[in-house]
């Protein structure tokens, strides 16, 4: 008989802690409620320690998230712990997640606390998170580079203290399949009390084996995984949600295991984290890169076409990629519009559906034909979350390989029209000069990308920009056939989010 995987789900707190990755409040509850869409069974929803913003959003997410269970994370010291019950105590399921390391490197270096001291500590941790709730997971950060006696006794000991998940970290991605796969298996055979509590790992990929190590935990006793949507996070990443998943369902003829996520909702999660993150996937990424059903060879073509299974080993609709016949053009009505919305998954306020019909009008007016991925990118990257104070009304570009590009921008500040012209490099940067002469914020471009929506001359492009302000950056995308709107939406996107997060006293001062 089949058993089950806990999918934990770490998205919002390691994966927030890529490289260049700031997601405010309303982002992240934007992620948690499609996480729950999506069927994991652990939100770990943030770090509230870690700052006020991750206190509010850990917070939020807890109050309005049903379904999943949601964790915050602590280290093992009574004040972070407080702050993370603070956090989450209003949650359906809340569950405190607290660790510390056990790695001689990181208890030498790191910590300077004797085997002694660390073992205490972790258990006087779990004991302080159990008064506030029976759910507590513990892990010893660096796990897999720790002794195994002393891990074995660090584990027995903080179960005896209440742990009901305990969490065995390769902290640094050090591990291979097998070897780590033993680890899991010796801490099973040795641990006597360790069926009271659900055995869990957390795999880093910084050598690219965070799957299979995962997956050999899997085979040798461990019921949870921790992982993330795109598999982002620190360094090279963290064991990818879509790929895990994807491999115990393709593959039960092996594994015998089994999850409870819905996988139609793999593909809206993937895009929603990736355009949130400003972290594009990779084309050849696995389950939910562009090529991940894609066939060039005219072998592979011919055999799809008269088998599919001759070279997918997965239906593209399993994980939500639906092909639709429906062609939608300018002369399409709100109702087909609506109706191919609601199979694309989205479900929009009236507010948002006319927003997003005016837009749609306004792009069939320059495309023939518009596909899913011009109608995904038209709600994801169009209808607004957060107060406008900057919307660009018009563009115009004087540009060319023997002349200086020169941009003019007529961009409304809380409702008035502002306009403001400047020279560049080229027109890009033109273009955000002149828009800097309106917004009159101190703003420095860290990141800049280009890529099309769709095939074709008449394409979208689509533009991720981040900026940064003081030590923090914010992310902005835009959309449009033309590709320096496109560019300009993106940096007044980014704008917007400063100013709503930022106080405005402070921006002030700049001035």
């Amino acid at each position: 008989m089949s058993k089950r995987i806990y999918i934990f789900d770490t998205t919002l707190r390691d994966g927030e802690q890529s490289p260049g990755v700031s997601l405010n409040v309303n982002e992240k509850l934007e992620i948690a409620t499609q996480l729950a869409r999506l069927g994991v069974d652990i939100i770990e929803a943030g770090f509230p320690i870690a700052s006020e913003g991750d206190f509010q959003a850990v917070r939020m997410i807890a109050e309005n998230v049903k379904g999943p269970t949601i964790a915050a994370l602590a280290r093992i010291s009574p004040k972070d712990i407080d702050r993370a019950w603070e956090a989450v105590k209003v949650a359906e399921k809340p569950r405190i997640h607290t660790f510390i390391a056990t790695s001689e490197i990181h208890m030498k270096y790191k910590l300077q606390l004797s085997r002694e001291e660390v073992l205490e500590k972790a258990v006087q941790g779990v004991k302080h998170a159990k008064r506030y709730t029976d759910d507590v997971e513990f892990s010893p950060e660096d796990g897999f580079r720790s002794d195994l006696d002393f891990i074995c006794q660090v584990v027995e000991a903080v179960i005896d203290a209440g742990a009901t998940t305990i969490n065995i970290p390769d902290t640094v991605g050090y591990a291979t399949p097998e070897e780590f796969g033993r680890f899991i298996a010796e801490i099973r055979r040795r641990v006597p009390n360790i069926h009271k509590a659900v055995l869990s790992v957390h795999c880093h990929n910084d050598l690219g084996l965070a799957v299979a190590n995962s997956l050999a935990a899997i085979a040798n006793g461990a019921q949870q995984v921790e992982c993330a949507v795109n598999g982002i996070g620190e360094r090279a990443g963290n064991t990818a949600l879509e790929e895990i998943v994807m491999a115990l369902h393709t593959r039960k003829d092996y594994y015998d295991y089994y999850t409870n996520i819905n996988t139609k909702e793999i593909y809206r999660t993937s895009k929603l984290v990736s355009r949130l993150t400003g972290m594009n996937i990779q084309p050849n990424k696995a389950i939910v890169g562009r090529n991940a059903f894609a066939h060039e060879s005219g072998i592979h073509q011919d055999g799809v076409l008269k088998e599919r299974t001759t070279y997918e080993i997965m239906n593209p609709e399993m994980i939500g990629l639906v092909q639709n016949s429906i062609v939608l053009g300018k002369h399409s009505g709100r109702h087909a519009f609506k109706k191919r919305l609601e199979e694309l998954g989205f479900k929009l306020g009236q507010e948002e559906l006319d927003k997003a019909f005016k837009r749609f009008k306004d792009l069939a007016d320059r495309k023939k034909e518009i596909s899913d991925r011009d109608i995904e990118a038209i709600v994801e990257s169009e209808i607004r979350r957060i107060p406008e104070k900057f919307q660009l009304e018009h563009l115009h570009i004087s540009s060319g390989n023997r002349i200086v590009p020169t941009a003019t921008v007529g961009v409304k500040v809380d409702g008035e029209l502002v306009e403001e012209a400047a020279c560049g490099e080229g027109p890009v940067d033109a273009a955000f000069k002149a828009i800097d002469k309106v917004a009159k914020i101190n703003v420095s471009l860290e990141y800049y990308n280009l890529s099309a929506v769709t095939g074709g001359k008449d394409a979208i492009g689509e533009v991720t920009v981040k900026v940064r302000h003081g030590d923090r950056v914010f992310i902005g995308r835009g959309i449009s056939t033309d590709i320096i709107e496109a560019s300009a939406k993106a940096y007044i996107n980014a704008l917007n989010k400063l100013v709503y997060e930022v106080d405005e006293a402070e921006l002030e001062k700049e001035e």
